[in-house]
């Protein structure tokens, strides 16, 4: 397996690398002239080269994320619990963040008051997470401080 990695990384690098070859070729300025016409065609194959390496590490991480978890059952219990308190702190985010009254525009398109909840539920979740990681670190240091 670790050959055929190898292999689908060098065919990748070496398409990126002519890809990249013809971007430098075409210069700048033909690439703005083109792309003020609408036509991307000179730099997309690089940005389809990016998506095809992105899909191949993210599937290759979840494999075998999966399958260490599915082997080992102390990591797996870890995990499960771990996850569940992400997922906690979202729900408690999402339930105390509130719908905002004003308007908020984006590109000319009014947010709905859904979408206003979900921003601000994230909002609140990171908080949450950031005031934990901050405690924990200084709980940390003030174990180690006392032993």
């Amino acid at each position: 397996m670790h050959k055929i990695l190898k292999i689908v990384a060098l065919v990748l690098s070496l398409a990126g690398i002519g890809v990249l070859v013809n971007i430098i070729a075409k210069g700048d300025d033909a690439i703005k002239a083109a792309a003020l016409d609408g036509d991307t065609s000179i730099v997309d194959p690089m940005a389809i080269i990016a998506y095809i390496t992105l899909g191949l590490v993210l599937a290759f991480v979840l494999f075998f994320v999966i399958k260490n978890l599915v082997t080992g059952g102390k990591s797996l219990k870890n995990t499960l619990i771990g996850l569940g308190a992400f997922i906690l702190v979202l729900v408690i985010a999402y339930a105390v963040s509130g719908g905002d009254v004003n308007q908020y525009f984006y590109n000319g398109i009014e947010a709905t008051e859904g979408e206003s909840k979900l921003v601000g539920a994230g909002l609140v979740a990171f908080y949450i997470l950031i005031l934990t990681a901050a405690g924990t670190m200084l709980f940390s240091g003030i174990k180690k401080l006392i032993k």
